[in-house]
C-alpha cells in the first residue's frame, strides 16, 4: 500500500500546547486546597462553575483519551465485574474501570498521578442518560455533591415551557454551587463567561465551515482532534486564541488549494461517534481511497451560538435543549440533508455505534429515508466508540472499499 502523503496542520503543535496546559493546571490544582474542581459533562453546564471559578474536568473527554490510546477494552471488563453491563456506555465502563484499577492516561502524557478529586460533579441528560449514572458511581466514591439538568429528548421543536424548566433548573444549581466554591455569584462574571463561550463556539463553527471549501483543508479525522480545546475549555480565551491560529491556517490552505486529502475525488458526511480507537486507520484507508469525510454531525455538538449575555439562564437553557441529539428524527434529517447539500456529498457513513444508542440514527430508518430522499447511497459501519472487540477492521476495509467503488461507477 503506498504511503498516504499529507500537508500536516501547523496550528497541531500549538494545540498540544494549549491541552497540556488544561491538565496540567488540574494536576496542580489537586494539590491545592483553596482551588475547587468542578466534574461536567462535555455538554454540561461548564459556563456556570467557570463563573464561580471552579476549574472543570471533563469525564467524557478522559474516557475518549482511553478509546484514542486503545487501552479502553483493558478497563471495560473491571467494570463489568463490579456490576455494570458490557451493553452500556463503553465510555462510562472504560472511565469507571480505569478509576478501580487506579491507572489513568494522563499519567504517561503529563505526568499527572490520577484524575483530580472533585469537590461537585455536573451533568446534562441532553446527550444521554448516562453521564447521570456514570456521575453516580463518582458521587458514592468521592462523597460529594451531584447537580445536574434533565433535558427532554425527541423533541418537534424547543418549546418554550422546556427553556423555563431547563433554566429553572440551572438557576436552582447556584445556592449549592456558591457553598462549595465559597464565593458568591456574579451575574456580570456569568454574562462574561458566555461571551466567551459564545466566541469560541462562532470560531470553532468557522473552523468546521471551511470544509466546504474543494478540496477540503481538513477531515473529520483531524477535526476530532482539534475539537479539544472547544470541549474543555469553552468559556476560556485560551481556547478562542488556539481557533483564530487555526481558522487564519485553515483559510490559507483554502486559498493555496492545499487539500486534506490529496486528490479529493469523492466527500462524505460522518453520522455518528467517532471510533476512538481507529481513527488514524480510518483516515489513512479513506485518505487512500482519495475520499474526504468533510462534515460530521459530532464535530458541530460543541456550537452553542445561542449563548446572550442579556439573558444567560434562558438563553443557555435554549442552547442546551436545541443540540442535535435531542431533535426528533425529523429534525435530524433536515439538518443532515441542509449540511450534504451545503457541503457537496456523495454518501453517508453512519456509524452504529454499540454502546451509544442516543448517538446511533441508523437503527430506525433513517438511513435509508435519507439515501431515497437526497438521491445518494449510505454505508453503515459497525464499531464502537471505545470497545474495539466491538469493530472488525477487515470487514470494515472491505464495506468501504466496495462502498466508494459504488459510488465511483455510479458517475
Amino acid at each position: 500500500m503506498a504511503e498516504v502523503k499529507r500537508v500536516a496542520i501547523k496550528a497541531t503543535n500549538q494545540l498540544r500546547e494549549v491541552m497540556a496546559k488544561h491538565f496540567m493546571e488540574l494536576g496542580e490544582a489537586a494539590k491545592m486546597k483553596n482551588k475547587k474542581i468542578a466534574w461536567c459533562s462535555s455538554v454540561g453546564p461548564a459556563e456556570l462553575a467557570h463563573s464561580l471559578g471552579f476549574l472543570v474536568y471533563y469525564y467524557e473527554n478522559h474516557a475518549a483519551i482511553l478509546g484514542s490510546n486503545r487501552t479502553a477494552s483493558d478497563y471495560i471488563p473491571i467494570a463489568n465485574a463490579h456490576g455494570y453491563s458490557p451493553e452500556i456506555c463503553s465510555y462510562l465502563t472504560s472511565d469507571i474501570g480505569a478509576y478501580l484499577k487506579g491507572e489513568t492516561p494522563l499519567t504517561k502524557a503529563y505526568g499527572i498521578d490520577k484524575v483530580p478529586k472533585p469537590d461537585v460533579l455536573l451533568y446534562s441528560t441532553n446527550q444521554c442518560r448516562e453521564v447521570y449514572d456514570w456521575m453516580t458511581f463518582y458521587a458514592h466514591e468521592f462523597k460529594v455533591p451531584l447537580l445536574g439538568v434533565n433535558t427532554p429528548r425527541t423533541q418537534r421543536q424547543v418549546r418554550e415551557d422546556t427553556v423555563k424548566s431547563v433554566a429553572a433548573q440551572l438557576e436552582q444549581m447556584v445556592p449549592e454551587l456558591e457553598e462549595i466554591a465559597g464565593r458568591a455569584f456574579d451575574i456580570d462574571r456569568f454574562r462574561e463567561i458566555l461571551v466567551i463561550s459564545r466566541e469560541c463556539s462562532r470560531l470553532w463553527e468557522a473552523v468546521l465551515e471551511t470544509a466546504a471549501a474543494r478540496p477540503s483543508p481538513l477531515t473529520f479525522f483531524d477535526a476530532c482532534i482539534h475539537m479539544g480545546p472547544a470541549v474543555v475549555m469553552r468559556g476560556r480565551e485560551e481556547a478562542n486564541d488556539y481557533y483564530r491560529l487555526l481558522l487564519e491556517e485553515l483559510k490559507e490552505r483554502v486559498n493555496q488549494g492545499i487539500a486534506a486529502v490529496e486528490g479529493e475525488r469523492n466527500r462524505f458526511y460522518w453520522e455518528g461517534m467517532p471510533i476512538w480507537g481507529k481513527l488514524r486507520g480510518m483516515s489513512e484507508l479513506f485518505s487512500r481511497l482519495k475520499g474526504c469525510i468533510a462534515v460530521s454531525t459530532y464535530c458541530s455538538s460543541w456550537v452553542f451560538s445561542g449563548f446572550d449575555p442579556k439573558d444567560p439562564f434562558q438563553s443557555m437553557a435554549r442552547a442546551y435543549c436545541s443540540i442535535f441529539i435531542v431533535q426528533d428524527d425529523k429534525a435530524k434529517e433536515d439538518y443532515i440533508a441542509e449540511k450534504v447539500e451545503h457541503f457537496g456529498i456523495d454518501g453517508i457513513l453512519y456509524h452504529d455505534a454499540k454502546t451509544c444508542p442516543s448517538n446511533t440514527n441508523n437503527r430506525y430508518g433513517m438511513a435509508n429515508r435519507l439515501s431515497e430522499r437526497l438521491g445518494i447511497p449510505h454505508l453503515i459501519i459497525n464499531g464502537d466508540l471505545n470497545d474495539l472487540r466491538c469493530f472488525s477492521e477487515e470487514q470494515t476495509v472491505t464495506n468501504v472499499e466496495a462502498f466508494v467503488e459504488q459510488i465511483e461507477e455510479s458517475r
